[in-house]
């Protein structure tokens, strides 16, 4: 049975049992504050169990994509030396939301294992809730009783709270669990060992394939439970473990959902990958399957995730992103010696093999292997630059064993792997302070955590059941009452307290515009919103302080000021994006947007740097739309499938409901839930700023609209004025301008040749005083010369013959500047580098350099350090 075959038999199976089947989220969440990606299958239903908002229908069933490396739920550093952890995988669900419950879910799941699947019942342990007293939780007889009918009890296993009690986080619906594992080991293992014995202890062919949750507590923020008002059920089954059971293998990596992957890297590298089947393999073999496994695992993550519309970056998920494709290129170049980009080779064949079940990963290719490109590129170049470093620091080490600060410095400055910097020390017959690395990464983790801490209180509700609405589409002020109220205090905010009321003019951060501020009036007082955010479908308003009557009516009022130039940005952001396409190609597609009341920022795929015809063209095209007086036209709740019909853009790793919401501007036609101008001539004007890359395939534009545009070409007049004044106000500006160039020309040629000469003076005079010593032309020198001039007097003397050694220092405008000559014979015979000379002798002057074994230049900025330096060379040759 393939792995498709595995996917489509599960959904049809729900299908049949009267479940809606529904897609993936996508792998990135964009409107949930509390996680960075869909952990789990349940993660796009949040807003169902905690009663936020009505399903489409009580049953559902899908796969989810899933990424599990950060927060509570973190398998990364497991991946590759196992066979059964993953970044990225899927979860196959069924779920009920005041439905069914324990009967159907558990009846069902044994079904379709045992009749649909037929995996052997003998295989098969289930576990059940032990209960917990300190809770008052007790034990899951029901979910017994019904097992009961179904298996043997010795089969049944109680499992205490760690292991089946699950809780969608600190707060929140939780309840009582029942797992099935899979015993997949050989019969005469079976027969040794019994598999009741080996469940939930890591054994990689006794594993969980399925977990039944019963959704019917909710934590509260004290660590107390309280029922919730109806019960659900919340199943997941991991998809590349149900492979591995189905297809007789022990391990997922032997099953189709990872060998095209591990042979197309066996293709690219000459080395084979050998089955977990093959017994008694050298741990040289176990190294290359474990780093085959973290490269075949990894690109599925970061594939799907690019192609969900997160990019790697240096900061949130992106980091996370390109930490996870890191680690994949670190294996591959220590264990596969792969020293140039392949694992972008990899993505054709994860959309060949996936594209049918997740177009995104087919549409998305190009843009997917060439951003993974580029980041390999990017990196392993960060790895030759951290071997030269970690080089330096051995060098500096008295004794033999590395400081762990400094390997923690080469970790956290250039993202330099520390198991390399180990394994690199330990073949140079050198140790590492791991004690010291610990300390130094510990230290950097408190203050991360201290930095990033938040508590949050419960949900102190004022008026229960009520739905929240919002009507900040037609209106910007509206008469409320607050239903419900918390308190969060974080290091970063301090105390804040987040409001919901019945309806709400406030539109919430979405969409890439920020959220509205403004204020709350009763007749006694005045709160003020100073953001609004959206969570598990309430809308937030952010305060610093309470109302004293929190019963009281008010009125919600917009900052108009502010969410009208948002808005103008906003809807310049649409026709910017309709004219990069049509300017550009059609292959532009909106990759992330800021837009808030300054400027607007939209990233976009292209694959070369925008011309200043093509910037231009963009600026003309936006700024005809906004001469045109286009109206808004509107389309609220709208079929997904009947707009995108119709023309509207969807972007890709955006959640669209059922209904959607149509923005059109002329041809301009996309679907959106933020704030718009009612018509374009509102935008006033429309002015690029700016214009670079982000990543590979990946560029952004910034720019400007309304009253920002006024103010940026007022600063160009005032500029400009300036620049008169400081011409002495001539008639024609541009002529005075390239009449001074001229000059400056003139003048830059005659200090050329001055300094030449003066090259050639001093070459003379300091013939006479180069030293020998040991065989080596030794000279130390400070000369009066800028640092171009430093370089060809470096040379003139270096040509006088062999074995010379020269360090001139400059401090041409108060810059000290260092310069080493080295002749090659004694680069090559006496083991001398000019770059790492100057790097050493850098410090005296407060800087740093480098450049060829035979010459190298440190700059600095302490101009009192030269002498010492030049003191110090010296000892490079006695």
């Amino acid at each position: 049975m393939t792995s498709q075959d595995v996917r489509k038999q599960f959904l049809d199976f729900f299908a049949s049992k009267g479940h809606l089947i529904v897609p993936s989220a996508p792998i990135v969440l964009k409107d949930d504050p509390t996680l960075m990606f869909n952990n789990s299958g349940m993660a796009q239903f949040k807003e169902y169990f905690l009663g936020n908002a009505t399903p489409k229908s009580n049953r559902i069933a899908d796969t989810q994509k899933c990424l599990r490396v950060s927060g509570k739920h973190n398998d990364l550093e497991d991946v590759g030396f196992d066979t059964y952890h993953h970044t990225m995988f899927e979860m196959l669900g069924n779920w009920s939301f005041g439905d069914y419950f324990k009967k159907e879910a558990i009846n069902w799941a044994w079904e379709l294992l045992t009749e649909v699947y037929k995996i052997p019942k003998e295989n098969l342990y289930v576990s059940v809730f032990e209960g917990n007293k300190e809770e008052n939780v007790p034990f899951d007889q029901e979910a017994w009783d019904i097992w009961k009918e179904l298996i043997d009890e010795d089969r049944i296993i109680l499992g205490n709270k760690k292991d089946n009690f699950w809780e969608m986080g600190d707060q929140g619906p939780c309840g009582p669990c029942s797992e099935i594992h899979v015993d997949l080991r050989s019969e005469e293992e079976k027969l040794q060992v019994s598999g009741k014995s080996l469940v939930n202890n890591d054994h990689p062919q006794v594993v969980e394939i399925w977990n039944n949750v019963f959704m019917e507590f909710n934590r509260k923020a004290d660590g107390s439970l309280e029922k919730l008002p109806a019960k659900h059920v919340d199943t997941g089954m991991g998809f590349e473990r149900l492979c591995m059971a189905l297809q007789g293998k022990t391990s997922n990596y032997d099953t189709d959902v990872f060998t095209p992957l591990i042979e197309r890297v066996e293709q690219i590298t000459g080395l084979k990958y050998t089955s977990n089947e093959v017994l008694n393999i050298s741990e040289e073999q176990n190294k290359t399957n474990i780093a085959i496994r973290v490269v075949v695992d990894h690109v599925r993550a970061v594939a799907f995730a690019i192609a969900d519309g997160q990019l790697p970056s240096n900061t949130g998920a992106g980091y996370v992103i390109r930490r996870i494709l890191r680690r994949a290129i670190r294996y591959g170049f220590t264990f596969l010696n792969t020293k140039e980009p392949f694992i972008n080779q990899l993505v054709p064949v994860l959309a060949n093999q996936m594209g049918e079940f997740f177009p995104e990963i087919k549409l998305q290719q190009q843009l997917v292997t060439n951003v993974i490109r580029e980041e390999e590129a990017s990196f392993l170049r960060t790895l030759d630059q951290g071997l030269q470093l970690l080089e330096n620091v051995v060098a500096e080490t008295k004794g033999k064993t590395v400081s762990g600060t400094k390997a923690f410095e080469l970790y956290d400055t250039f993202g330099f792997p520390i198991d390399l910097t180990a394994l690199i020390l330990r073949e140079k017959g050198f140790e590492l302070d791991e004690a010291g690395f610990n300390a130094a990464m510990q230290e950097q983790k408190n203050r991360s955590r201290a930095a990033s801490e938040v508590s949050t209180e419960d949900w102190s509700v004022l008026i229960p059941g009520n739905v929240e609405t919002f009507v900040g589409y037609d209106q910007t002020e509206s008469d409320v009452k607050i239903t419900r109220i918390r308190k969060v205090d974080s290091k970063k905010d301090g105390i804040l307290y987040q409001i919901v009321v019945d309806n709400t003019p406030f539109y919430p951060e979405g969409g890439g515009q920020v959220g509205d501020k403004g204020t709350l009036v009763s007749a006694n007082e005045t709160i003020e919103i100073i953001d609004t955010k959206k969570e598990n479908n309430l809308i937030l308003h952010f305060a610093k302080k309470l109302p004293e009557n929190v019963n009281a009516g008010f009125v919600a009022k917009v900052n108009q000021d502010l969410r009208s130039l948002s808005s103008r940005n906003h809807s310049a952001t649409h026709l910017m994006h309709q004219a990069l396409r049509s300017i550009l190609g059609t292959h532009v597609e909106q990759k992330g947007s800021l837009v808030n009341p300054n400027y607007l920022r939209f990233d976009f795929s292209h694959f070369a740097k925008m011309t200043e015809s093509e910037l231009q063209q963009v600026e003309d095209f936006v700024n005809a739309r906004i001469q045109e007086q286009l109206p808004l036209i509107e389309r609220r709740n709208i079929p997904f499938a009947q707009a995108v019909e119709e023309g509207a853009m969807a972007l890709f790793g955006e959640k669209y409901g059922d209904e959607v919401r149509a923005i059109k501007f002329g041809e301009s036609m996309e679907l959106c839930g933020g704030i718009h101008v009612k018509n374009t001539a509102e935008i006033w004007h429309f002015k690029i700023v700016s214009e670079g890359a982000v990543a590979a395939g990946i560029r952004r534009i910034e720019a400007i609209t309304s009253d920002a545009v006024k103010a940026h070409y007022a600063s160009y007049e005032n500029t400009l004025n300036e620049v008169k004044i400081a011409l002495k106000n001539p008639q024609d500006i541009l002529k005075a301008v390239h009449s001074m160039q001229e000059e400056n020309a003139k003048l830059a040629k005659q200090i050329e040749a001055l300094v030449k000469d003066k090259v050639k003076n001093l070459k003379e005079s300091l013939i006479s005083e180069i030293q020998e010593i040991n065989g080596i032309r030794f000279l130390a020198k400070q000369v009066d010369l800028n640092p171009e001039g430093a370089k060809d007097l470096a040379y003139e003397l270096g040509n006088l013959g062999n074995n010379v050694f020269l360090v001139l220092a400059t401090a041409d405008e108060e810059k000290p500047m260092l310069t080493c000559y080295i002749s090659k014979e004694l680069v090559a015979d006496k083991n001398l580098n000019a770059g790492q000379v100057v790097r050493e002798l850098g410090k005296f002057i407060q800087g740093g350099g480098g450049g060829q074994p035979f010459f190298a230049t440190a700059g600095g900025k302490n101009v009192a350090g030269i002498q010492e330096a030049l003191e110090k060379a010296i000892e490079y040759i006695k």
